[in-house]
């Protein structure tokens, strides 16, 4: 399972945020109430950055009483546009799998059907 989420933990991180705003244990909270339990806080930090960086998040640093200024990550215009991209794509890949899964278990009708 945390193969497979490698390549679409990013999207899932950008819904989390397109909800409301929030900081990387937020984020990794939600994740693990949402049945994620696997997923360290070290990954979650880390898309952060990347995602900061590709422009998709708009950042505020805010004061924290428990140590150094926490960063508040909130999705932006582009990354809303990229979240929307990325639905797509889920939904693609879904209908296709759907399919597979149909195909795969449907019973064969007769024995000359059978790839030879």
């Amino acid at each position: 399972m945390t193969e497979m989420l490698k390549g679409t933990l990013d999207g899932i991180v950008l819904a989390i945020l397109a909800t409301q705003p929030a900081y990387g244990y937020e984020i990794t909270a939600r994740l693990r109430l949402s049945g994620f339990p696997d997923i360290a806080e070290g990954t979650v930090y880390a898309l952060l950055v990347r995602a900061e960086r590709r422009g998709l998040v708009r950042v505020q640093k805010v004061p924290s009483d428990k140590g150094p200024p926490r960063k508040v990550y909130a999705l932006n215009a582009r990354g809303r546009k990229y979240l929307d991209e990325f639905w797509k794509s889920w939904s693609f890949l879904v209908e296709r799998l759907e399919q597979l899964r149909e195909e795969s278990t449907a019973p064969c009708s007769s024995p000359s059907s059978s790839p030879r």
